[in-house]
């Protein structure tokens, strides 16, 4: 059977009731039906050939629903930081989509499509101008990847803002057809206040994505904005747990003037906690894990 042409397979998104769907799929993930679940899981695994190897559990009868494999956890020392506190390490795993400069206010996406900076964040604050010149790097979690997101450095939670949007698949045809595709999905913006300065991380929904979920926050209700400020200090150490999606999607690490990414090419395969930058100059916060001051 042929394939849909790129722009076929997008406006077959387009038709679909995104959100409905993304309800109905969040459902089913959530279910504690033995037979059910068991089912989903097993499906899941062959389809997309899941490794549970790095799994905490491996056992994949021993999880409580879909949802709790999806966003299992992995054993300890799976995933070690490269470096030290001056390491920026990757956020979480998957495939690099595109990296590069904030040029302009603009970010770049497949296909050469550029879209601008405050789209995607929501704003045109100071912080989010104090960006442009700094750099990005964009991560493709494909359904068979570990979907936990955790902190590139040490920092503190400033803000976090929840923007709803359409739900478009974020697979690399639809990224490669449709432009500014981050800043049209729902997706959560996370303003972190770090050695380098206010860095954002975004955490782009998608088709069937049953919810972003934080440690701060649990899980966001899909189509209604969320905007939190945080007066006392949510800090977390690097590499400590930010959230975690309900299926593959896409995280998103802005950063500001200074910091110089390591090569990354489009299509590169990366895992949380390998090094993306390093930067000599920084003078890490004293943090241990994810703390909430009083």
């Amino acid at each position: 059977m042929p394939q849909l042409s790129d722009s076929a397979h997008l406006l077959l998104q387009r038709a679909l009731p995104q959100h409905l769907l993304s309800r109905v799929a969040g459902l089913l993930a959530n279910s504690r039906t033995n037979w059910l679940k068991n089912l989903l899981i097993r499906a899941a695994i062959r389809r997309y050939g899941i490794d549970l190897t790095d799994a905490e559990e491996t056992d994949p009868r021993r999880y409580t629903s879909f949802n709790a494999f999806f966003t299992r956890a992995l054993r300890p020392g799976a995933r070690p930081l490269a470096g030290d506190e001056h390491t920026l390490v990757a956020p979480a795993d998957g495939r690099v989509s595109a990296a590069g400069r904030l040029l302009d206010g603009q970010l770049l996406q497949a296909k050469g499509h550029r879209f601008p900076l405050a789209a995607l964040v929501g704003e045109t604050s100071l912080r989010a101008q104090a960006l442009s010149g700094g750099s990005f790097v964009t991560i493709y979690l494909s359904p068979r990847d570990y979907h936990r997101v955790h902190a590139p450095l040490a920092g503190q939670l400033r803000s976090a803002n929840y923007l709803p949007g359409k739900l478009f698949s974020v697979n690399p045809r639809t990224d490669r057809a449709l432009p500014g595709l981050s800043a049209i999905n729902e997706r959560l913006v996370c303003w972190l206040d770090t050695a380098v300065g206010e860095i954002a991380l975004v955490m782009v929904g998608a088709l069937l994505v049953a919810g972003i979920e934080t440690v701060w926050h649990g899980c966001y209700r899909s189509g209604v904005a969320d905007a939190e400020t945080f007066p006392e200090a949510i800090r977390f150490a690097r590499g400590a747990e930010l959230g975690r999606f309900r299926f593959g999607s896409t995280v998103m690490l802005l950063l500001p003037p200074g910091i110089d990414l390591d090569p990354l090419a489009p299509g590169q395969t990366i895992r949380m906690g390998a090094r993306l930058a390093i930067q000599h100059s920084l003078e890490p916060p004293a943090v241990a894990g994810f703390s909430r001051s009083e």
